[in-house]
């Protein structure tokens, strides 16, 4: 590591409490969760029936990893306010059209995963490319929680990072195996909570130290390297030459706004199983929609933060700081025993959520779309069941060595955003031509996939650089990097997709129905229709267009 060194936190018996008490309930929601486990389908899906508001907050939670906590305080520390376009732009309106568009396909057609919806769409090939790049990118990912959570223990203990790490797997390991799917979401609604009650101290007491919102702002503009750019949310985003720490507004409308949010909430997985899960379409739909409203204000849980360490952390001014190290040290600093302790079982929780969400999809897909499907069919349910908890093992382990992979970048949401661009842009591509394109083909559906997952490699080596070479493309932003690359990634797919549809054979439309706008699946809708019909205030259009305007509003309030 270079640049920023965290001191041992000065933890003491009543931190320490705090943490012991924390983890026997999550042990605890493990073992009550076993006991209601007889199926494969209770272990992957929570046997489909949990209430959305329970699976709403865990849908959230589960996003609330390394990638929000360390990578968004990174991100502030690092690009300061723009960071919210993370949030309002490429969040909300993305987890909305989930909600309302693509969950009504996912819940009737009765699919366990993604893939398996692309295997009904498309083909065997098709499916089998995108479970195991997905399966990859759940192990690259989970590898990036557990490097976080290794971070905490680290400074809890002063252990060395491989330690910590391996401590971390270990318990995240207990957890998801006793509990399966319904441990994790349980587990995940306690985190929710936890973690926002780790993270408001913070917040409050760093604005103290540094004179309130005022002082905040004279401070980071007049005596950090970022300056007044620090507080700029649209300025600078000139297409050429801009100044914005995100980058010019072609990459942050379409490359986040469009292609990265839209792929990550309405194709990963990770997050879309917690709806799957849920007991009813009406409250599928209402996960991401109820997940949405913490969202949209999460940002003063986490940028903040990083501002406040631009202050507080002077040696985030030098030269290769690893702004990984935000929280913990903003930890060590402003709070008090006790109030220490539920920040770092706050921030426990959040990686743990993290990497529980990783890994529970990874197993679900491993065992129902690659070893179910094409090594060992029709077999008794209980050998699913075993599979999946051996899946679990496995992906944690193989998590332990990706989280070095995650520790070799200084920022952690660069890294994050470097994934998506590999394993949800050419997906989100493929899935928006054949959900409204009943023409699209089942050859083009894999041609795609694999043209666009190439396109993004091309476009990230040309912009870094050559295995160590100079760029072809010079784009200063980190992230901007990100973004134009999920844009490459996208058109590469779609024009690919099309490309391939004109010359090859579309499937029958009988084939098709509950699959493709247009084309409705009568039994399913039937079955949905025949549902407890929501109460006015459950709406998933009220929950939708009033997120998507409270989110217009706070943008336009702090334009």
């Amino acid at each position: 590591m270079t640049g920023l060194a965290v001191d041992r936190l000065s933890v003491n018996g009543l931190d320490y409490g705090i943490l012991a008490i924390y983890f026997l309930v999550v042990l605890a929601i493990g073992l009550l969760a076993r006991r209601a486990i007889t199926t494969s389908e209770d272990f992957f899906l929570s046997g489909r029936s949990l209430p959305a508001w329970v699976t709403g907050l865990a849908f959230i939670s589960a996003n609330l990893g390394a990638t929000e906590i360390l990578g968004m305080a990174a991100n502030g520390a690092q690009y300061g306010v723009a960071t919210v376009h993370f949030y309002w732009i490429g969040a909300v309106p993305a987890m909305v059209f989930l909600g309302l568009v693509m969950m009504p396909f996912y819940y009737k057609s009765r699919v366990h995963t993604v893939p398996e919806f692309l295997l009904r769409r498309f083909n065997r090939p098709t499916h089998f490319f995108n479970a195991l790049s997905f399966a990859v990118g759940m192990l690259l990912t989970a590898g990036v929680n557990l490097y976080a959570l290794g971070i905490v223990i680290q400074s809890l203990l002063g252990w060395p990072l491989w330690i910590a790490i391996l401590v971390s797997a270990a318990f995240v390991l207990a957890y998801i195996t006793l509990g399966g799917l319904s441990g994790a979401i349980y587990t995940e609604v306690l985190q929710f909570f936890v973690i926002i009650a780790g993270l408001i101290p913070i917040v409050i007491v760093g604005l103290v130290a540094v004179g309130g919102w005022n002082g905040l702002v004279d401070k980071v503009t007049h005596g950090t390297t970022l300056g007044g750019a620090a507080f700029t949310q649209w300025a600078g985003t000139a297409v050429g030459h801009p100044t914005n720490p995100l980058g010019d507004w072609i990459g942050i409308v379409f490359g986040l706004g469009f292609v990265l949010s839209f792929g990550y909430w309405t194709t990963n997985f990770s997050e879309v199983q917690r709806a799957l899960s849920a007991k009813n379409l009406s409250a599928a739909q209402r996960t991401p929609l109820i997940g949405a409203f913490p969202k949209i204000f999460i940002p003063a849980l986490t940028i903040i933060p990083g501002l406040l360490a631009l202050v507080l952390v002077p040696s985030l001014q030098k030269a290769g700081a690893d702004y990984n190290y935000v929280i913990p040290s903003l930890m060590g600093k402003l709070l008090p025993n006790g109030v220490l302790g539920i920040a770092l079982t706050g921030l426990m929780a959040s990686f743990m959520a993290g990497m529980a969400a990783n890994v529970s999809s990874f197993n679900t897909v491993f065992t129902y779309d690659l070893w179910q499907r094409y090594f060992a069919k029709d077999r008794p349910d209980r050998y699913y069941l075993n599979i999946g908890r051996l899946a679990t093992v496995a992906g944690v382990v193989i998590g332990v060595g990706t989280a070095f992979i995650a520790a070799g970048f200084n920022n952690i949401m660069n890294y994050i955003q470097l994934l998506f661009s590999f394993f949800n842009a050419p997906l989100f591509a493929t899935f928006l031509i054949a959900l409204f394109w009943k023409r699209t083909t089942p050859w083009a559906g894999f041609w795609g996939l694999v043209s666009g997952t190439a396109g993004a490699a091309v476009a990230h080596f040309c912009l870094t650089g050559f295995f160590g070479g100079k760029p072809l493309i010079v784009i200063e932003s980190t992230q901007s990097q990100n973004f134009y690359g999920a844009i490459a990634a996208f058109v590469v797919d779609a024009v690919v997709t099309v490309a391939v549809t004109m010359v090859t054979k579309s499937k029958p439309d009988a084939e098709l129905r509950g699959l493709v706008w247009g084309l409705p699946d009568a039994e399913a809708d039937a079955a949905a229709a025949a549902e407890r019909t929501p109460k006015w205030w459950e709406s998933p259009r009220l929950l939708g267009f009033s997120a998507l305007g409270l989110t217009i509003a706070l943008t336009l309030f702090f334009l």
